[in-house]
């Protein structure tokens, strides 16, 4: 009979140290951490047509774009990798991680799609600075964008035409999903 190891938690702290120097990334959530995988061409190509899309409109401005290596702090509890974070923390924030995102973007695969569309999305809707989230599959053309209202409202919305319009209105940039998906090649499929 085997005897239930204990897991150690860490405290934000730990974490946060621990994080600088670790060759992987890993998520922090009460306490505990999980590492976080590769990524495809198509995940790169995507995150990577976001960010310098955002990052050529942001310019010099107050917020900023940031790709795949910036944690979001959603809570004491809680820190995520997004893949594409603007966030406006302004002068003095931490070098680690942002506190206060506007625009947070996940490049879904099949392995995270749910996490994505579940967890991370209860989690982000509590950040009260942020205004949008924006999941992209890298598997087919399909972007839902979920945008905060009046009164906490939250809208969804779901494009699927290479020639639909996104439209981040938290930083002011309109793109084509064409742009988003700029070089991405998508597996042929056969038919039955």
């Amino acid at each position: 009979m085997s005897v239930p190891r204990k897991v150690q938690r860490l405290s934000v702290e730990e974490y946060l140290e621990a994080e600088r120097d670790s060759p992987v990334r890993h998520e922090y959530i009460d306490g505990q951490i999980y590492a976080m995988a590769g990524a495809s061409d198509r995940h790169n190509h995507i995150a990577g047509n976001l960010y310098n899309r955002l990052d050529d409109h942001l310019g010099d401005g107050a917020c900023e774009a940031f790709i795949s290596d910036m944690k979001v702090s959603v809570s004491d509890a809680l820190f995520y990798y997004p893949d594409v974070v603007v966030a406006c923390d302004g002068p003095g924030a931490d070098a680690y991680y942002r506190k206060q995102p506007r625009l947070i973007i996940e490049v879904s695969s099949p392995g995270t799609e749910r996490t994505d569309r579940s967890e991370k999305l209860l989690a982000y809707k509590q950040v009260k600075s942020l205004k949008e989230y924006v999941i992209v599959s890298q598997d087919r053309v399909r972007i839902e964008m979920f945008r905060r209202g009046r009164g906490d409202r939250w809208s969804w919305q779901l494009l699927t035409e290479l020639d639909d319009v996104l439209r981040l209105e938290s930083v002011g940039l309109t793109l084509t999903i064409g742009q988003v998906y700029r070089r991405v090649k998508f597996p042929h499929r056969t038919r039955r």
